[in-house]
């Protein structure tokens, strides 16, 4: 697995503005997926870990969003100045597409994208919800369910889903798998709209 980074930021309070892997492992029964990786993301960086199935690209970003633990006693990760190693999934600013783009089938895309703020309460979710959908160029298929998608536009739901939630980190498996043209654009013009400016991007 290859790893590129730039040098290290810091915060006006003298913390690693990004995210950072340090000794990071994962063992399992018969194998150790990743092995004291060391990594540093800085704030508002497109990342990409880079290499063979099975080298421990997705174990990596498991333990990131706290769906994988480290090994016991080895490695850390910290995100924004703060160890979030041993913290549950909901507890982390850490938003994830998956592969398999985990939609809820029983809902409509717009209910989807919605999940997580109305999960927190917050307010003008109508609002946040329609504007995520014209980035995403889906407003026009609000009220379909995930099913009478395409495999791209599965995606794009997914990708609008993770960014409405204004996430510290965004981890993507696959980004590109499915994505049409529609999607490139879409990912393209998510860019330059990220909901918290600076968030580190993974991929």
């Amino acid at each position: 697995m290859s790893q590129v980074a730039e040098a290290p930021e810091k915060s006006d309070v003298g913390g690693y503005v990004g995210l950072r892997l340090r000794s990071l492992t994962k063992e399992f029964a018969n194998f150790t997926a990743v092995k004291s990786l060391d990594l540093d993301v800085p704030s508002g960086s497109f990342f990409a870990l880079l290499g063979p199935s099975g080298c421990g690209k997705t174990t990596t970003l498991r333990m990131v969003a706290g769906l994988e633990t480290p090994t016991p006693t080895s490695g850390s990760i910290e995100l924004c100045g703060k160890d979030i190693t041993w913290d549950k999934p909901y507890r982390r600013p850490v938003n994830t597409v998956f592969q398999d783009y985990a939609l809820f089938p029983h809902l409509d895309i717009f209910e989807n994208v919605a999940f997580g703020l109305r999960r927190r309460k917050s307010k003008d979710v109508d609002t946040k919800v329609r504007e995520m959908l014209e980035l995403v160029e889906l407003e026009s298929q609000t009220r379909k369910k995930p099913a009478q998608l395409s495999g791209g536009q599965q995606q794009r739901v997914a990708l609008a889903r993770a960014l409405i939630n204004s996430p510290e980190a965004l981890l993507l498996d696959e980004p590109l798998g499915a994505l049409d043209l529609c999607g490139v654009r879409c990912r393209s013009r998510s860019s330059g709209s990220r909901p918290r400016s600076g968030s580190p991007s993974c991929m």
